[in-house]
């Protein structure tokens, strides 16, 4: 005797109990899924929404909001500082994005030999970017010290006297680059697993039609990870426009002490992402930051959905 429910040889659960299953189901996904919605909520949600009306009043923390419409956008196309700390921050934008990007791609073609002690090698160019910010910055305060640092010191071992990297405006952004390259393990990681990705087949190939190094580098290598090279372009401009902590260490101390205008010598570390934090939390405009903190958001996005764009001309993808 077949028990109750079994029809068509399967065992019908009813659809009244079934629909109590689901109902189990998802509310057991609500229950594990709320320590994310709740910290979406509060620390994502609801400050990106206060900032954006924050934007729009005169606040300091310290009183009560008053609404002053477009002002704090119209300071943010009047003041000085502003176009200073936009110039700077392009200046990242447009020079450290391809030199940490060619630094990170050609570290990672040179681990991608066939050499003995490969894994140590690999070991010791990763090491530094999971060396925290801070303290590297430290390290290369000391490195970069005009009289006293190491590399000054090297290049009088030669007789060249070198630069006052932290004290001379025209060399604290180069200084900063300089220590972006040294500490660009997390982009030479993603470019090595995608050189390894790469099918020998079309190496291969190349090698039949007599193609040398170079030449297999750049007309089959770059093709072929030009995906990742979109991926690792986009973040890094993304980076760099909100470029902070290693301009704030070298821009907040200073000879004589911790310097409160974080502006560097001639204002050369004066960087958009330390103005808005320097409005924020040392003058305490939170009106001014979160204006500013929204045309930022604005121009990132834009130049992102351009870069796409753009990308459909030379990004290649699986299967293409």
């Amino acid at each position: 005797m077949l028990p109750s429910g079994w029809q068509g040889g399967r065992y019908d659960i009813g659809r009244e109990e079934g629909l109590k299953m689901r109902i189990k189901e998802n509310w057991a996904g609500l229950l594990f899924s709320t320590p994310f919605i709740i910290g979406f909520l509060l620390f994502t949600l609801y400050p990106t929404g206060a900032s954006l009306v924050y934007s729009f009043t005169d606040f300091n923390l310290f009183k009560s909001l008053k609404w002053v419409g477009l002002d704090n956008y119209k300071w943010i196309f009047e003041d000085k500082d502003v176009w200073i700390s936009v110039r700077n921050t392009l200046y990242m934008v447009v020079f450290a994005t391809p030199v940490t990007l060619i630094a990170g791609l050609l570290t990672a073609q040179l681990l991608n030999l066939k050499v003995k002690g490969l894994p140590i090698f690999r070991t010791l160019f990763y090491i530094p970017s999971i060396v925290p910010v801070i303290a590297s910055s430290l390290v290369w305060m000391w490195v970069l010290n005009p009289g006293s640092g190491l590399i000054n010191s090297f290049l009088g071992m030669f007789g060249v006297l070198g630069p006052n990297w932290l004290l001379d405006a025209a060399w604290t952004k180069p200084s900063l680059i300089l220590m972006l390259a040294w500490g660009c393990g997390g982009t030479m990681i993603i470019f090595l697993a995608a050189l390894q990705d790469v099918s020998r087949s079309l190496y291969e190939a190349a090698d039949i039609d007599g193609a040398g190094s170079i030449r297999k580098f750049f007309n089959v290598t770059l093709p072929s990870i030009s995906s990742i090279i979109l991926f690792q372009l986009i973040m890094s401009l993304i980076t760099y426009f909100q470029f902070f902590s290693q301009a704030f260490m070298l821009s907040s101390l200073s000879a004589s002490g911790p310097d409160q205008t974080m502006q560097g010598p001639e204002k050369s570390l004066l960087f958009y992402a330390i103005l808005l934090y320097r409005e924020a939390f040392v003058d305490f405009r939170m009106g001014h930051a979160s204006a500013m903190a929204w045309v930022l958001f604005v121009i990132t996005a834009l130049v992102t959905w351009l870069v796409f764009r753009g990308s459909k001309k030379w990004v290649t993808y699986g299967g293409e």
